[in-house]
């Protein structure tokens, strides 16, 4: 019995020692492997980055396009156009590109080292060594996005060429161009680096000839995805890893795509074609704005002809002894500041009126005479019967009581559609002394201005015997700038033994005339003389008040606030009257926003009739 048990204890050591043996042995087997590749891979590491990215040029090796398609045959001959300019923070870095071997290790070379620098241009680079490589250079326009990547027509040669190896230290030739620009900085390069492979892919899309197609397929679709992915992202955070592998995709695609262009002489014609066509597309563009700018300008808004007919409707619902304005007593009183405004507008002529009235230190004294055609009558009127201004006159006429207009036939241009010549409005400012027989002055207000300050001090004013007192628009440098030779055929004898070609301009819009020389010149004979002349209404006054006008300070009367968006803030703020003179007019949908409040602020939107009409500032 015991020598069983004994036995038994000597079966359980051996045993023990076998199953602690056996886990020995699977200990090392584990732990060997790790100890040994973590040693191999200690001895990598000083390779760092080289060895990483040339394992991935052999895991992705294409057959990327030969850089040199052509062979160079002189320095004067038209070769194949440059890559594109990258911007990177604080400079930008232009560099060329060139290969003399056309198999496909040469090129993954090139492509590889390509995508090498734009990570550096991405991560950051050495920026003292680039300094040192060029003088610094200002940039002559700033661009955004897809603008910044210059495209060259003409490749530079070989010895303009390098690409500097951070880690190696390798150069191949000389940088071409390094352009510094502080005040532009890349915020997202990424997203830039995508914008500018998207274009340069479009341009060779572009410039594809029929045989390329093909070629060109993963060219178009990494374009696409490459959009799709620079669409949705705002910063290069946004991107993800697919898309910066995507990145590396099209670089070695618009490689394979440069290979289809070999021809640079077909290239440039295509180039010159395309810019002709580009050019005509322009043109037509323009003279089609043009025509829709014109148009807006003589339409009637919407809501200006609902007022004016909800306005005609009342003026007749009315009885006939309701319809009288105030205060007819003073409409001849020659004692009086009296305005004339011809227009068929009812919301330019309140402007008007109310901003004579809201700056005159006398309104009482004033009398506006509004004449108007038969259509706008009943609006008008009905308009001043609800607004009356203030303390002032005014007197509202139609242009058919003037039964001995229509003798002169002024209008008489069958092939003229301008509203310049066949507008009775525009020519009866040739009338006045036949309009206002018993007034000694009178100041006519185009119905497209603002008066902004007191107007008394230029009843005072000395005029010399003169006609007609207007701010002069012949000072060079200073817009609005007209010369008679810019509008009316000096050369012709009848005209240049008369008129001096430099003799200063003016404007209408606001001025003051003297009734009473007008009278004993008899000018407006003198103008039926001139209007068969058929120029416009503004060199008729020059013609007809030539050495008969006495010139006003500027302040007066500033123009330009209907064509011109660079007129001066603080000569308008200062200005006596503003003139929105152009055909964006501050009643309309085309007005410059920048001047419009200078209008809207005299009138009142929230009166039953100019809701109705849905009429807003």
């Amino acid at each position: 019995m015991m020598m069983m048990k004994q036995k038994l204890l000597l079966l359980l050591r051996y045993r023990r020692k076998n199953r602690v043996l056996f886990l020995s042995l699977l200990y090392l087997s584990v732990l060997s492997p790790l100890l040994f590749f973590s040693h191999r891979l200690n001895l990598l590491s000083p390779l760092g980055k080289d060895f990483l990215e040339d394992l991935y040029r052999v895991a992705y090796k294409t057959d990327s396009l030969k850089l040199n398609a052509v062979e160079q045959e002189g320095a004067e001959e038209l070769e194949e156009p440059n890559h594109v300019v990258y911007k990177v923070k604080d400079s930008v870095s232009t560099i060329n590109y060139n290969s003399n071997q056309n198999n496909d290790s040469e090129e993954s070379r090139i492509a590889g080292h390509r995508y090498e620098l734009l990570e550096r241009n991405v991560t950051g680079f050495d920026h003292d060594e680039i300094r040192k490589q060029g003088t610094k250079q200002k940039e002559s326009s700033s661009m955004a996005g897809d603008k910044d990547i210059h495209v060259h027509s003409l490749r530079m040669p070989d010895d303009n060429i390098k690409v500097t190896n951070k880690d190696s230290g390798r150069k191949e030739g000389k940088h071409n161009q390094i352009v510094n620009s502080e005040s532009h900085e890349v915020r997202n390069p990424k997203i830039e680096e995508i914008k500018d492979q998207i274009l340069r892919a479009k341009t060779y899309l572009n410039l594809a000839p029929p045989s390329g197609n093909l070629r060109l397929k993963e060219l178009e679709l990494l374009m696409r995805e490459l959009e799709q992915a620079v669409g949705e992202a705002t910063k290069d955070s946004d991107l993800s890893a697919s898309v910066l592998q995507s990145m590396r995709h099209m670089e070695a695609s618009l490689s394979k795509a440069y290979r289809i262009f070999p021809n640079c002489c077909a290239m440039a014609d295509k180039l010159q074609a395309m810019k002709h066509t580009t050019e005509q597309q322009v043109r037509s563009q323009r003279i089609q704005a043009t025509f829709l700018a014109q148009l807006a300008g003589r339409t009637t808004p919407k809501g200006l002809h609902c007022l004016s007919m909800r306005l005609t409707a009342e003026y007749f619902a009315m009885r006939p002894e309701q319809r009288k304005l105030p205060n007819e007593n003073k409409i001849y009183n020659p004692e009086l500041y009296h305005y004339a405004v011809f227009t068929d507008n009812v919301l330019a002529c309140a402007v008007v009126v109310n901003s004579t009235v809201s700056t005159a230190k006398e309104p009482e004294k004033l009398v506006f005479h509004v004449v108007t055609n038969s259509h706008n009558l009943p609006g008008i009127s009905m308009w001043f019967l609800l607004n009356p201004p203030d303390k002032a006159t005014v007197h509202i006429q139609s242009i058919d009581n003037y039964g001995w207009f229509s003798k002169y036939n002024t209008l008489e241009k069958p092939n003229s559609s301008d509203p310049i010549y066949t507008s009775e409005l525009n020519h009866l400012r040739f009338y006045l002394p036949d309009i206002f027989p018993t007034l000694n002055k009178i100041m006519l207000f185009d119905h497209d201005v603002v008066v902004q300050q007191d107007l008394s001090e230029l009843w005072t004013a000395d005029m010399n015997g003169n006609v007609i007192g207007a701010v002069g628009t012949c000072k060079e440098g200073e817009a609005p700038f007209h010369r008679m030779d810019m509008f009316i055929n000096i050369s012709d004898p009848l005209l240049g033994e008369r008129f001096d070609v430099n003799a200063c301009t003016w404007a209408f819009g606001m001025n003051l005339f003297d009734l009473q020389q007008w009278r004993m010149h008899n000018l407006t004979s003198l103008y039926h003389k001139y209007l068969q002349m058929n120029i416009g209404i503004q060199p008729l006054g020059w013609l007809t008040f030539y050495n008969k006008t006495t010139l006003l300070d500027r302040r007066w009367h500033v123009q330009g606030l209907g064509h011109n968006s660079g007129v001066d803030r603080n000569e308008i703020e200062h200005a006596a009257v503003i003139h929105y003179d152009g055909i964006r007019k501050p009643w309309l949908d085309i007005a410059m926003g920048r001047y419009k409040n200078y209008w809207t602020k005299f009138l009142k939107f929230d009166q039953p009739f100019m809701e109705r009409c849905n009429l807003q500032p």
